[in-house]
């Protein structure tokens, strides 16, 4: 097929968009914790950058895209074997197929930073997000995407169950090794600049219109669709969201707000291009009241989900990834036109993602664990991983 230049020109622009989004997911982590984890939270999202793009296009690209089996892909591609300029996928150029799903692949891994921050060495978190992108990332994305048994099958557009599901529950399955922050529940752990919160809130809605609308591969229809989705849902959420805390608090606060429009950008990514925007508005409506019960029921359960990585990006993809089997109505049918079997799928294809993710991502931290050790001493602890693990501050005054 030959190579169509507006095509070309959507994917390479999505994929910086992407990129995007990790200084925007830094900053948006880096608001949320005490001052003296400011960097070291930072840190997770930028050298997730470094470590997952040469993970990626050494291995992980060829076990989640080249020719393998049901489960996993093949070391055909391995370091971009028989690949070149010439290559073509669809209507773009091979190359930048790969530097697209690259980036999925980088951003993914950083938002599991959410639930360890201020208690995790960062050798540890180095060696977790290599290991995690080998074992539960590539292979989830073969399963969804690649050609293995999900594909065709459950409804993925942007990476709900890929990405957000895989990174939210295994963001709950490494607490298992870190356990609370000192003081969590007895303190008052408070964020230390929501301003950069709301910054990287809006870094990450702007990143985000390439993580959807760049998904269809093409400047088409679909990307129109995806595009406009990726607008009204998370809109939605967030007042849904505010509207909520309003109601239970007597005050809406900003980081509400903003963790609202997270959870819409969540639960529409796997609909983006499946659905209709009135349906991503009532979608969005929908995420902003269960990502804020599951946020809330972190305290009743007091596990420390430190940024709330579970209940936004694990709540909010599973509820995204069953929403599409219900709403989908562009390319795809679900439930409110008859198809019941495709909201089986989707609950299917959920199901076996948390099993799979929680598995492995618990044998990794029992490795980790038991090798070079998960978490930091106490007195590190209270030092602040700014200065114990990097040796900096974030702010000398």
């Amino acid at each position: 097929m030959a190579i169509v230049a507006a095509d070309l020109v959507w994917v390479l622009i999505s994929s910086a968009l992407v990129l995007f989004m990790l200084p925007g997911l830094a900053l948006f982590y880096g608001g949320m914790v005490r001052r003296k984890n400011v960097l070291s939270s930072m840190m997770h999202s930028f050298v997730a950058m470094g470590i997952m793009t040469i993970e990626w296009v050494v291995i992980g690209y060829s076990l989640a895209f080249g020719d393998g089996n049901w489960f996993i892909g093949s070391l055909d591609h391995a370091f971009l074997r028989g690949i070149d300029l010439y290559s073509v996928s669809g209507t773009i150029p091979t190359y930048a197929f790969v530097v697209f799903q690259g980036m999925f692949a980088v951003i993914t891994p950083a938002l599991i930073s959410g639930a360890i921050v201020g208690r995790a060495k960062f050798s540890s978190y180095i060696a977790f997000i290599a290991l995690w992108g080998l074992i539960v990332y590539a292979p989830v994305c073969h399963w969804v995407w690649g050609g293995g048994f999900l594909t065709g099958e459950a409804l993925d557009f942007a990476g709900g169950t890929v990405v957000h599901i895989t990174s939210g529950i295994s963001s709950l399955a490494i607490l298992v090794f870190l356990g609370k922050r000192k003081g969590y529940g007895l303190d008052s752990i408070k964020p230390h600049n929501v301003t950069l919160t709301l910054l990287g809130t809006g870094l990450l809605w702007f990143g985000w219109f390439g993580f959807n609308a760049g998904s269809a591969l093409a400047a088409n229809e679909v990307a129109s669709l995806a595009f406009i989705t990726t607008f009204v849902a998370p809109a939605a959420a967030g007042l849904s969201w505010m509207a909520i805390e309003w109601m239970h608090t007597g005050k809406p606060t900003a980081l509400g707000f903003a963790t609202g429009i997270l959870a819409g950008l969540v639960v529409i990514t796997p609909a983006a291009g499946f659905v209709t925007p009135m349906a991503a508005i009532i979608m969005g409506l929908i995420a902003g009241v269960i990502c804020y019960e599951a946020v809330m029921l972190k305290g009743k359960l007091g596990y420390d989900d430190s940024l709330d990585a579970f209940g936004v990006h694990g709540v909010g993809g599973i509820t995204g990834a069953i929403l599409t089997g219900v709403f989908a109505s562009v390319g795809a049918t679900g439930l409110l036109l008859g198809n019941s079997h495709q909201l089986f799928l989707q609950v299917e294809g959920v199901i076996l993602t948390i099993v799979y993710s929680v598995v492995c991502t618990l044998l990794i931290g029992v490795v980790l664990q038991k090798t070079i050790g998960f978490k930091v001493s106490e007195s590190e602890e209270n030092i602040g991983l700014d200065k114990t693990q990097h040796g900096e501050a974030a702010y000398n005054i």
